[in-house]
């Protein structure tokens, strides 16, 4: 959808909004004539967290919803408005998983401009075994890398973000990952990109 299509109606006054480059900005905005309210329409933040068990085993979810309903991710999802994203990391796991988690660390940021979003991912520790399936997941497991089943991993984001979890664990580090997906390809093509 062009910027330009994203709203007719202010939300303040609801009168017609036009798409012009307001005074001192240097980029068009949905502007109201009416009242004067510039809407400004930016990426979608979404927080995520690794979950890890006491074994080492990761926890995650076969999605119950759309998008890509039937592959596998680990929790993560849209950041509410007074959140920080650490705290949308422990609620988007028990909202997916009904696992409580002490979320750890910041450990990647992956922007992916063609959806205008950020992923900020987040390693986590579960406080206790339990888990379990939910309105969003129709199935969830704990898993050691080996048993993932990457040909199956739901988006692009979550595919780098288990790759940078895996390998910081494996050299005893915990690092930090940035990366910028530019162009959409599906999973396959991530995994030969990466091998």
């Amino acid at each position: 959808m062009s910027p330009a299509n994203l709203m007719k109606f202010c939300s303040a006054c609801g009168h017609l909004v036009e798409f012009r480059v307001p005074p001192g900005d240097h980029l068009p905005r949905h502007v109201c004539g009416h009242c004067g309210t510039i809407h400004y329409h930016n990426p979608r933040i979404i927080a995520g967290c690794v979950p890890q068990a006491g074994d080492g085993r990761i926890l995650m979810c076969r999605r119950a919803i759309e998008p890509r309903l039937g592959f596998w991710t680990f929790p993560a999802g849209f950041l509410e408005l007074g959140e920080t994203s650490a705290q949308g990391a422990a609620r988007e796991t028990l909202e997916e998983a009904q696992a409580e988690v002490e979320v750890d660390d910041l450990f990647a940021v992956i922007g992916v401009p063609y959806v205008s979003q950020v992923y900020m991912l987040h390693r986590g520790r579960m406080k206790t075994p339990h888990h379990g399936p939910t309105a969003e997941s129709s199935e969830t497991v704990l898993l050691r890398e080996e048993e993932i089943p990457w040909e199956e991993i739901a988006f692009p984001t979550i595919y780098h973000g288990l790759k940078f979890f895996f390998e910081d664990r494996a050299r005893g580090v915990r690092g930090f990952h940035e990366l910028d997906l530019t162009v959409r390809r599906p999973i396959k093509d991530h995994i030969k990109l990466s091998t």
